[in-house]
């Protein structure tokens, strides 16, 4: 599942789901992503969901982790093999092992926007 980098966290992150997110109780290795439309809406992240990630933090055993792969962003579930780590795409699929060089952090919060009723 692809996301997009929206910024800093401390600079707001610039997204309205983030309102009520207390910042200052995060730490300044914080960032903020957008889960890109492929997504869809049927899982437990959704399209639109707006992610805050640590890029501090290593990823341990069935944390959400960002990948970086080919000058993009990917959302996976991590699943500790032995001493290693394997990445399970979040939409389903087999999954591939990752290096700790590869993981750009680890989600510690997301927030989704509120649909304004019609």
């Amino acid at each position: 599942m692809k996301v997009t980098y929206l910024g800093p966290l401390r600079l707001g992150g610039g997204h309205a789901a983030l309102a009520d997110v207390p910042v200052s109780d995060l730490p300044a290795s914080c960032y903020v992503v957008e889960v890109s439309e492929d997504a869809g809406v049927d899982g437990e992240i959704i399209e639109g969901d707006v992610l805050i990630v640590d890029e501090a933090l290593p990823a341990q055993h069935g944390d959400l982790v960002l990948i970086g792969e080919d000058c993009e962003l990917y959302l996976y579930r991590s699943h500790r093999i032995g001493g290693g780590m394997r990445m399970l795409p979040m939409g389903g699929g087999e999954g591939c092992f990752a290096r700790r060089v590869d993981c750009r952090g680890v989600v510690v919060r997301w927030a989704r926007q509120e649909l304004a009723e019609f």
